[in-house]
């Protein structure tokens, strides 16, 4: 049988980025063989990846890129908070941002598709899966390409905003991003407001007006006013400016002669329903498995 070597090893880690215990598993079973032992762990790494797709990914993180008047905002996903702080996690979504600026994709598969470090976004994907051992996924994009101006506000790396404006103080676009991934508007105006929201909270409003036992015409007064209350909440023009609560944000534009087209926000997990375990069981059941295999 050949010797593994250090030097040997190092070199099949530098050419696949493996953990050093595979890459010395699979020369070993290669015989020495640098070639057979790569074909290998490309092997072990899609299936790697394979077993992992099935595991939900509610953490992860927000990216944008903005050229001038083209930009992105993408949400790739993975298991763990842990991940969201590995470089590697975090370039590519960086990475992945700046090839929807660039390209346009029409969506998740053509995005998949792209070239990227002469592979495509799904084989660095799967690539990057079977080196960390956790699900990814790149869970939506959004493009922007406008004649105004765009800019973006990241906090962290859980909330991304990108807002569309026209004005000449950028300063004002970026208050306006900021305001928004903490205040949270679902919509530039109260006439924007999705139906579904407001037949959410009409219906809410309703069922605590009628237990006031007041008469249905005091009632539903009750109601509309809820329901105009909380469309002022949502709208992003009605808010208080969280800068100056003295003023709303629609007047802090107009003070600063400058107009807010639209914009886009993402909150890592948003909508996804994370898997609640029982952390005590399962550190049980990894030693049981490590018990076992030893």
């Amino acid at each position: 049988m050949a010797a593994i070597t250090a030097a040997l090893v190092g070199e099949l880690r530098a050419k696949t980025d493996a953990p050093m215990m595979e890459c010395k598993k699979a020369l070993t079973e290669a015989d020495g063989d640098l070639v057979k032992a790569e074909e290998l762990l490309r092997v072990k790494l899609g299936s790697k990846a394979s077993k992992a797709s099935s595991r939900v990914t509610a953490e992860g993180v927000v990216a944008a890129y903005i050229v001038g008047g083209v930009g992105a905002l993408v949400e790739v996903n993975c298991e763990t908070d842990f991940v969201t702080k590995n470089d590697e996690f975090l370039a590519l979504a960086n990475s992945v941002a700046k090839l929807v600026a660039e390209n346009n994709p029409a969506d998740l598969a053509a995005l998949a598709a792209l070239p990227l470090d002469g592979k495509t976004v799904e084989e660095k994907r799967a690539e990057l899966i079977g080196r960390i051992g956790e699900n990814m996924s790149i869970r939506r994009f959004q493009r922007f390409e406008t004649a105004g101006k765009l800019v973006s506000y990241l906090h962290g790396t859980r909330i991304g905003v990108v807002v569309d404006f026209e004005g000449a103080d950028e300063q004002v676009g970026k208050d306006v991003a900021m305001h928004i991934a903490a205040m949270k508007p679902v919509a530039l105006s109260s006439d924007q407001v999705p139906a579904d929201l407001i037949e959410k909270e009409r219906s809410v409003a309703s069922l605590k007006a009628a237990e006031s036992g007041k008469p249905a015409d005091i009632v539903a007064k009750m109601v509309d006013g809820s329901v105009q209350k909380f469309l002022k909440e949502v709208s992003l023009f009605n808010q208080s400016f969280v800068k100056n609560d003295k003023q709303t944000v629609e007047q802090m534009l107009k003070a600063a002669n400058t107009s807010v087209k639209s914009f886009t926000m993402y909150v890592v997990g948003e909508g996804i329903e994370k898997k609640q375990d029982d952390f005590a069981a399962e550190v049980a059941a990894q030693v049981a498995a490590a018990t076992k295999q030893a």
